[in-house]
């Protein structure tokens, strides 16, 4: 807490985790970070990445007036699989974008058998597959390839981890530094990661 004459009260200490920010970040969520970077691939025509839509079958509609409409009952109709899909340099990509409070592991419970089920197809028919996870407190961002996921996720159902330490994202996976267009430049990352052979 600040004071008029910056001093704090005799006696009084404030802990505050430092918290790094970006350019006018605040308030931002992951998911409205990357739209506005896919917007950006797709203005630029570097890719065509766009979030997919949930399944929603619709129940019930409220007609209050008769240019409006109210959605008053629905269901989904099937579980979803990963957030994000499209195609770059002539490959398929497909990943999940998930956000954590923790500020020392990505807990595993984040992921459903489905998802998991759907990027190991994804890899097996050679699309690329991967997850963004953002630790909110520490604001970082990471790109960890679906296959190191896999491998912790699969462990976990055998009795294994429940979550994944962030010394080991740190280590496997790959910072994503913010920037102001391309705010989460996961396509770096993708080149490095998936193209080298062909740089």
């Amino acid at each position: 807490m600040n004071y008029p004459n910056g001093r704090k009260k005799q006696g009084q200490s404030f802990h505050q985790p430092k918290q790094k920010e970006g350019f006018g970040k605040r308030g931002m969520t992951l998911e409205d970070d990357i739209n506005v970077t896919n917007t950006y691939y797709i203005s630029t025509n570097k890719a065509v990445v766009h979030k997919k839509p949930t399944p929603v079958q619709i129940v019930k509609v409220h007609y209050p007036k008769r240019s409006a409409a109210v959605i008053t009952e629905g269901y989904f109709k099937q579980a979803s699989t990963t957030d994000y899909n499209g195609i770059y340099r002539g490959r398929y990509i497909d990943f999940e974008a998930k956000e954590t409070k923790s500020t020392t592991r990505f807990p595993l419970a984040n992921i459903h058998e489905h998802q998991a089920e759907h990027m190991k197809a994804i890899i097996a028919h050679g699309g690329i597959a991967f997850m963004i996870i953002r630790f909110t407190m520490l604001d970082l961002t990471y790109l960890l390839d679906a296959e190191k996921l896999l491998s912790y996720w699969y462990g976990q159902n055998k009795g294994g981890r429940k979550s994944i330490p962030l010394t080991y994202i740190e280590q496997e996976g790959f910072h994503i530094p913010f920037h102001y267009q391309a705010r989460v430049d996961y396509l770096k990352i993708v080149d490095r990661l998936y193209f080298r052979s062909e740089e």
